[in-house]
């Protein structure tokens, strides 16, 4: 069965991490609607693109992940978070838990990971839809 391609947008102040995850997915089940550098510009622009995955920095400066994600929750519920962090401290992952977040991909990352992150993300969202 043929899904639909998922919508992801990627939300990173690094233009680095950005280029790298968008070299990733291209090719992959996904289209990449849009790249923010900060958690201000990911809200505006996630109600403008409405993907249906946020891959999301936790740590940036204006608005950091966390704040951006449930932010952007109270918008649009529907939309699934994955957080990028390059610390994965217990604190910080509970946090991105208790806001919202489907997955977790901790900096360096490599393609493998990052790409099965997204499948079972991919999988429950596409199980929801039914």
């Amino acid at each position: 069965m043929k899904y639909p391609r998922l919508t992801i947008m990627i939300v990173d102040d690094n233009d680095m991490m950005r280029s790298i995850l968008r070299g990733m997915l291209r090719g992959e089940q996904y289209d990449v609607v849009g790249e923010a550098r900060n958690g201000l510009a990911a809200v505006e622009m996630a109600e403008r693109m409405k993907p249906d995955i946020i891959c999301m920095d936790v740590l940036m400066p204006e608005l950091d992940g966390i704040n951006a994600m449930a932010q952007i929750k109270a918008q649009r519920p529907e939309t699934t978070f994955v957080m990028i962090t390059g610390n994965a401290d217990p604190e910080t992952v509970q946090q991105s838990i208790e806001n919202g977040a489907a997955g977790f991909i901790v900096k360096p990352f490599n393609a493998a990971r990052v790409l099965d992150t997204l499948e079972k993300v991919g999988n429950r969202l596409r199980q929801k839809a039914g």
